[in-house]
C-alpha cells in the first residue's frame, strides 16, 4: 500500500465514527452550501469597489469554470479510479454514491483554489479566510472518500495556477485598478537661499 493510499485510509477512516462529522464534512463538501457565503462576498465586493467587481466578476467566474472543465478533462486524461470504488478499507457515507468513475483531480479542489487564490492576488488580506475553506473542503473530499489527498493537491494546483494567473493579469491591464496619483511631485535638489 503506498502513502496515498495510507493517507486516505488515515483520514477516510474517521468517517463513520460520529453523525455530526459525517454531518458536516458532507455539508461542507455540498457545492450548494458555498451559495449563501458567495453571494454574500460578491455583494459585499459589488458595495465596496463597484467597478472592480463588474470587471473581475466574470474573469473570476471564467477561471472557476475553466478549472472545473480541465479537471473533468484531466479526469479521463488520467482515469483514476475513486478510493470509494477502488479500495474495499474505504468508508462510504455519501447517500448518492460517492460520485463519478475517476477521481483525479478533485475538482472541488480545484475550483475553490481558483477562488481563493484569485482573491489572494487581488485582495491579499482576504487569504486569511479563503484558504482556510479551501483546505476544509480539499479535507471533506477525502474524509467522504472520494478523493485521494493527492487528487486534492493536483485540484488545488491547477486552481491556484488559473485563479492567480487570471488576477495576475488583470492586475496588468491598466484600466482595472486605477493607479492613486500623488500630490508628491520627484524629490529633487533643494536651491540653497541667501
Amino acid at each position: 500500500m503506498g502513502i496515498d493510499e495510507t493517507l486516505f485510509l488515515a483520514i477516510n477512516g474517521l468517517a463513520g465514527q460520529s453523525a455530526a462529522a459525517d454531518h458536516f464534512f458532507l455539508q461542507i463538501g455540498n457545492r450548494s452550501m458555498l451559495y449563501v457565503p458567495g453571494a454574500c462576498a460578491i455583494a459585499y465586493w459589488v458595495w465596496r469597489n463597484s467597478r472592480e467587481a463588474l470587471l473581475g466578476g466574470p474573469m473570476l467566474g471564467a477561471s472557476v469554470g475553466l478549472a472545473d472543465f480541465l479537471g473533468g478533462q484531466l479526469k479521463w486524461l488520467f482515469e483514476r479510479v475513486r478510493p470509494c470504488r477502488a479500495l474495499s478499507e474505504a468508508v462510504k457515507i455519501e447517500p448518492s454514491g460517492c460520485g463519478g468513475l475517476f477521481s483525479f483531480p478533485s475538482n472541488h479542489a480545484a475550483n475553490t483554489a481558483a477562488i481563493a487564490s484569485f482573491l489572494q492576488i487581488l485582495y491579499p488580506q482576504s487569504g486569511w479566510v479563503t484558504w482556510p475553506i479551501v483546505a476544509l473542503i480539499g479535507f471533506a473530499r477525502v474524509y467522504v472518500g472520494a478523493h485521494y489527498v493527492t487528487d486534492v493537491l493536483g485540484g488545488w494546483v491547477l486552481g491556484g495556477v488559473l485563479g492567480g494567473g487570471v488576477a495576475w493579469a488583470l492586475l496588468q491591464w491598466s484600466r482595472f485598478r486605477k493607479k492613486e496619483k500623488t500630490l508628491v511631485g520627484p524629490v529633487g535638489e533643494v536651491e540653497a537661499k541667501s
